[in-house]
């Protein structure tokens, strides 16, 4: 198999993985009584997941057609791999002993630990087309950011429902949870940077 057969068949093989895994917690999740499935979908592991998989998808469609891909492609799929690279870390770092409604061990490994490494082996493996630029790699943080927000205004809405022990207001406060943002925010700047200048790096070290 060449490496443009085996590009968007890899893509599409772990796409589908992901898919299974999510689709079978949701269903085991949907007979566990008080479950809510708007509080499933709003967790970050979830949505960087299944925003992984549209990437993978999409660049595999391309690859397949062999159209020209869209010129934002490449800084969506940098964003997605900035957002897996983040899942991975923050949960092995700060939230691997903690309930966070990933009640199957294997849902838990293929969410949180094997398709995050997968995601930045993709971006490695198939690098961008284009470099990106500093100004797209800060836009990444927009989302992040989004996410943090809507949490917090939603929280009290949904019964004082926090997806992360560090985003909880009602338990920390709003200094702290402010203050635990700010640290996160820079954290995932700094991530986006590295992400954003890994495929430039392994070129040239290739090259020389």
């Amino acid at each position: 198999m060449t490496k443009k057969q085996l590009l968007p068949s890899y893509k599409i093989a772990f796409a589908v993985l992901v898919l299974v895994t999510i689709v079978a917690q949701l269903s085991h999740s949907l007979q566990q009584s008080g479950f809510s499935i708007v509080n499933f979908f709003s967790y970050f592991t979830i949505e960087s997941n299944l925003f992984g998989v549209t990437m993978l998808l999409l660049s595999a469609y391309y690859l397949v057609s062999r159209k020209k891909p869209d010129t934002q492609l490449d800084s969506l799929r940098g964003a997605a791999t900035l957002y897996m690279v983040v899942t991975g870390i923050v949960y092995n770092l700060l939230l691997a002993h903690i309930n966070v409604q990933i009640t199957l061990p294997w849902v838990n490994t293929v969410l949180h630990q094997i398709f995050p490494v997968v995601m930045l082996l993709d971006w490695l493996i198939d690098p961008p087309k284009r470099t990106i630029s500093t100004k797209q790699a800060l836009r990444w943080l927009s989302y992040p950011l989004l996410y943090a927000a809507y949490t917090l205004i939603r929280g009290p809405l949904a019964h004082r429902w926090y997806p992360y022990p560090f985003i909880n207001a009602a338990q920390h406060g709003y200094a702290r949870v402010l203050l635990n943002c700010v640290v996160l925010a820079i954290t995932v700047f700094v991530l986006a940077v590295i992400v954003r200048s890994l495929p430039k790096l392994t070129r040239a070290k290739l090259k020389s």
